[in-house]
């Protein structure tokens, strides 16, 4: 518990540090660097790091992305990611004997998932002048805090099994906790968050309703990616993607929430204001 409690403490340091300088190139290489790490632990869980050229490849897609996402339109996007896809079946088509089409789909599939899904921290960062860093904060903490919340829930009030043979130590009751808790820490950090800028001179109001329900929607995500990273390490039969990070295993254990909560939070917060 002290080893993880120190990581913890100098992940948030270095988090922190990142987000300071976020107006910098250090925030997107540090995007980058988390996003190639788990792409990296996610293509040995499977299995698949062993075909260098296809994973090069797709680490490759990887580390640019997120510098790609401070250019207007789509074009180079989708060429850059069409590219990936079209090295990957070159690949494919030389290698035919000893790599089959499975293994080319599950890896085209993480790649895919973990560098779009990291890529939308670059652009909620992005996608306000004012408030961009804030949102980066709310995604980190939709996928996070559910976590911590349904421990001490589950703790002291869980009884039934939510998914037993996927994850046994997870409990309804600690679920609902864990959702409700990050509803309430979104709201929490809204009003403080809104007295610290006023404070500054930046005066808004604080939509608490839409804040709220996306918090819970967050928790529900966070849930459903902490179970899917769950069920990829129980069908290969590992402990933690790895060990970077002592004490939590590897990025991949740590960001697996982030996957399904970061496009959540930038598809909604393209369509609603919530300060305002």
């Amino acid at each position: 518990m002290v080893t993880r409690i120190i990581t913890a403490v100098v992940g948030i340091a270095i988090a922190i540090g990142v987000l300071f300088l976020s107006a910098t190139p250090v925030f997107n290489l540090t995007v980058s660097a988390i996003a190639v790490i788990m792409l990296y632990e996610l293509l040995s869980a499977c299995k698949c790091i062993q075909h260098k050229f296809h994973s090069i490849v797709c680490v490759v897609f990887a580390a640019v992305m997120p510098f790609l996402v401070e250019f207007e339109g789509m074009e180079i996007k989708y060429i850059v990611s069409t590219s990936c896809i079209f090295l990957v079946f070159i690949g494919y088509i030389a290698e035919h004997k000893t790599i089959s089409f499975e293994k080319i789909c599950c890896m085209l599939a993480v790649t895919l998932l973990t560098t779009l899904s990291m890529c939308c921290l670059v652009s909620l960062k992005n996608l306000d002048g004012t408030h961009g860093v804030c949102y980066v904060i709310l995604c980190l903490a939709g996928a996070w805090l559910g976590d911590s919340g349904a421990y001490f829930v589950g703790t002291f009030f869980g009884k039934h099994k939510l998914c037993p043979e996927i994850s046994p130590k997870k409990t309804v009751e600690g679920a609902i906790g864990g959702v409700l808790t990050v509803g309430l820490v979104f709201a929490v950090y809204a009003f403080f968050y809104r007295m610290v800028m006023g404070y500054h001179g930046v005066s808004f109001e604080v939509n608490y309703l839409y804040l709220v329900l996306m918090g819970i929607i967050c928790g529900i995500l966070g849930i459903v990616g902490d179970l899917s990273a769950s069920l990829i390490k129980r069908q290969f039969g590992i402990k933690d993607f790895g060990n970077i990070m002592p004490g939590h295993g590897g990025f991949m254990d740590r960001f697996d929430s982030v996957l399904f909560v970061a496009p959540f939070m930038m598809f909604m917060l393209s369509h609603i204001t919530l300060f305002r």
